[in-house]
């Protein structure tokens, strides 16, 4: 049977030099709860999710993506994951082991092959949450983190080979090739995906919102704060989930979704949808057709790459 240890996204967290500007956007606009940090780092947690933060940003000179972190199911999984990656020579940041982040917990991280580093956890602590109300415009949870690489199908063979994620969807192009890879590691159609780009950075991360009418709201809400939208609303075909694309005030691309398409793993085959079908971005046909300039709106600076976050 496949190693699959690998359950779901934790969080994502990103450095920024404008720390101040960032941690606003974050609480005020996006409608996270910050819930600590201190010493130039702040905590943001979805009020729907148990998970005790989402995002953390924290302040550098420069920008980067510090980590993506995934959950596994026990420190038993934490362990053989960590063998298995020594065993085939990939860069260990930290051994598996006590981790002194909210909630505890035991993991460690590594470089995957484009350089960034991945934090893989379990025991980790729930933090109390609710239900998100009818009409209340704030993330439920963390949905789908996208990156960009220069050889997206090499990344694509580390994840599933390593992590145990399998390949939901692929979105390609007759003149370009495929473009890219939507990953899961549950029946949720993605929660995480690997984009074809210039250079190694994070494409964008995906928070879910609790239906589309708060979708909507959320969607306005960071319009009338003069949020820039580089593309939305509409509805995706490879995961039958609605979008609207902005970027933070450093130029990170987030998005509001919902309805992320849950699958039947027995019996699910993954697709090959064409970019050129406008029916394969936008189902709806609300946001501006799919054209380089929109694509370029995501392939964000390049990232700082093999060198690990100081916390």
């Amino acid at each position: 049977m496949t190693f699959q240890p690998i359950t779901h996204l934790r969080h994502v967290d990103l450095a920024v030099p404008d720390f101040d500007k960032q941690r606003a956007f974050y609480g005020a606009t996006w409608g996270l709860a910050e819930i600590g940090g201190d010493n130039g780092i702040a905590l943001f947690a979805a009020e729907g999710s148990p998970e005790q933060y989402v995002v953390r940003i924290r302040r550098d000179r420069r920008k980067r993506m510090d980590l993506v972190a995934f959950g596994a199911a026990n420190a038993a999984d934490v362990d053989e994951l960590a063998t298995r990656l020594t065993a085939a020579d990939v860069p260990v940041v930290s051994e598996p082991g006590a981790m002194d982040t909210p909630g505890g917990g035991y993991g460690f991280r590594f470089f995957d092959p484009d350089g960034r580093v991945v934090e893989v956890s379990a025991g980790v602590g729930t933090r109390a949450h609710r239900k998100i109300e009818e009409r209340e415009a704030i993330p439920v949870r963390l949905s789908h983190c996208v990156v960009n690489s220069r050889n997206p199908e090499r990344l694509r063979a580390f994840y599933e080979r390593h992590l145990g994620f399998r390949l939901s969807d692929t979105l390609y192009s007759e003149h370009m090739g495929e473009l890219m890879y939507f990953m899961r590691c549950s029946p949720v159609h993605h929660s995480f995906a690997i984009a074809r780009g210039p250079h190694v950075s994070l494409h964008h991360a995906s928070f879910e919102m609790r239906g589309v009418e708060e979708y909507m709201r959320g969607t306005g809400r960071a319009l009338r704060a003069g949020t820039r939208m580089t593309w939305g609303p509409g509805r995706h075909t490879a995961g039958d989930n609605t979008f609207s694309y902005f970027h933070d005030p450093h130029g990170n691309t987030v998005e509001y979704t919902t309805e992320l398409a849950i699958l039947d793993e027995d019996t699910w085959h993954p697709g090959l949808h064409d970019v050129d079908d406008p029916i394969t971005q936008d189902q709806w046909g609300t946001a501006d057709p799919m054209s380089e300039l929109v694509a370029k709106e995501q392939f964000n600076d390049p990232d700082v790459l093999f060198s690990a976050p100081p916390v």
